[in-house]
């Protein structure tokens, strides 16, 4: 019947997700890390609500295994990016990171929210408790179109209004900034602490 036939993904919204290696020996130490950073700051008040969200940008600090989650993030912004896109070497762009670490413990969660002005969000896993319930410590992805419900009876999973994650401890997610997102209320009962982080590019400088 047809002689040929051409098929795009138009609009798709990506999410990638990457395990970090000897995270383990990592984590133990942004454990310390985080310790030592509540002793000293009552931290801010953003979507968090019941945890601690620590004050400034986190990427900032010379604790060196903050560094290596620095140095992730960014090689976890640069693969997304390639993987979006061919026309742009995102190396050749200026590329600014802020971040910040988030102890959730029992019954605290985070509102639905974006990040305004950023290109990627991240999420890197340092402590996530084992749970009962399945949706206890789980990010939730919202579908950025309204218009879909007609379409979602069949079924495709480019169409579902949300999704929904639990990341393990060691892995580092990204999305892009426009997408909103919460985290369900941790139903542990130990801290879930996690280091978030936006990423934005920038045109580089002229030379003189």
């Amino acid at each position: 019947m047809f002689e040929k036939m051409k098929f795009e993904k138009l609009f798709f919204t990506p999410l990638l997700r990457f395990q970090l290696e000897n995270h383990a020996v990592l984590n133990a130490e942004i454990m310390q890390e985080c310790q030592r950073m509540r002793a000293d700051s009552s931290g801010v008040s953003k979507s968090n609500f019941g945890g601690w969200h620590s004050k400034g940008n986190l990427f900032d600090s010379d604790a060196v295994c903050i560094g290596k989650v620095r140095d992730a993030a960014r090689e976890a912004v640069i693969d997304a990016t390639r993987n979006v896109t061919k026309r742009v070497d995102p190396e050749l762009l200026r590329l600014r990171l802020f971040a910040w670490m988030n102890s959730n413990p029992p019954g605290s969660y985070n509102a639905p929210h974006t990040h305004p002005m950023a290109h990627w969000s991240g999420v890197y896993y340092v402590k996530q408790p084992e749970v009962e319930k399945e949706q206890s410590g789980q990010i939730e992805l919202l579908d950025p179109r309204s218009d879909l419900p007609n379409w979602r009876i069949l079924g495709g999973p480019a169409f579902r209004p949300k999704r929904r994650i639990r990341p393990e401890s060691g892995e580092l997610i990204i999305f892009p900034s426009y997408l909103s997102h919460w985290v369900y209320p941790n139903e542990s009962r130990e801290d879930r602490v996690t280091i978030a982080f936006n990423a934005t590019f920038r045109k580089p400088l002229k030379k003189v």
